[in-house]
């Protein structure tokens, strides 16, 4: 169903290769405009939000609002294999911090439907106040990194029970693509870059379109990030 591209770097590693001097920084892009839709990365989560966060089904919410919701704590409940009742508290927690906001006209006080705040978020270890705070940060990127990967296996594995007419109604529509080069930290700060004015002009306008005809969700993932440690030596 997918294609999947691999290009090859024309260099060998030699003495001179360049190494990581920042961690990573996950970020979550909205799923529909924000207050303020600018170009660049969307603003990074608080020390209070963030602790709120580190909660594997907290995080597991989160992440499957954007492409299943609207949902109720019932429905969540469903998915996840919790009561209504704890996936109820957890929305709540998260609604606290501004992660998720009940759908206003829709439900009843009995019966609230919930989506993702408006608006992405990034995380990053970088700049914390105390290691516990730095690992509280890795640990919710790992999360959402987890299930991340976890629904492009389930994607791969679906393929494989396809037939052919179906496979080929969805050729072209799919693909995996990684590239190996050699950089400097300022090029790939500029691949970034370049990649948020891309997204601003390309992937921004797809937002809202859930009720449109023919419409599926989608997920679009974009990567940088050095293969080496921060001695130098291959990851």
């Amino acid at each position: 169903m997918a294609t999947a591209h691999k290009d090859s770097p024309d260099r060998k590693a030699g003495p001179d290769s360049p190494t990581p001097s920042t961690p990573p920084v996950l970020r979550v892009a909205p799923d529909e405009p924000g207050p303020a839709s600018v170009v660049g990365p969307p603003p990074e989560l608080g020390p209070e939000a963030l602790r709120a966060l580190a909660h594997p089904l907290r995080i597991r919410i989160l992440d499957l609002l954007p492409s299943r919701g609207p949902l109720t704590a019932s429905k969540l409940g469903e998915i996840v294999g919790e009561s209504s009742g704890s996936t109820s508290y957890h929305l709540r927690q998260l609604a606290k911090h501004g992660l998720v906001r009940e759908v206003e006209g829709k439900g009843t006080a009995r019966e609230r439907w919930w989506e993702r705040t408006p608006g992405g978020f990034s995380i990053s270890s970088a700049g914390k106040d105390s290691p516990a705070s730095r690992q509280t940060a890795e640990a919710v990127n790992m999360e959402f990194l987890r299930l991340r990967n976890e629904r492009v296996m389930a994607f791969v594995r679906k393929g494989q029970e396809m037939d052919e007419a179906t496979l080929q109604s969805w050729l072209g529509t799919t693909t995996f693509m990684t590239s190996n080069k050699w950089a400097t930290p300022e090029q790939m700060k500029a691949i970034i870059e370049a990649w948020e004015r891309f997204a601003a002009e390309h992937i921004d306008p797809l937002n809202g379109q859930e009720a449109g005809p023919g419409m599926v969700p989608l997920e679009i993932h974009f990567d940088v990030f050095p293969t080496v440690d921060p001695e130098g030596n291959p990851l």
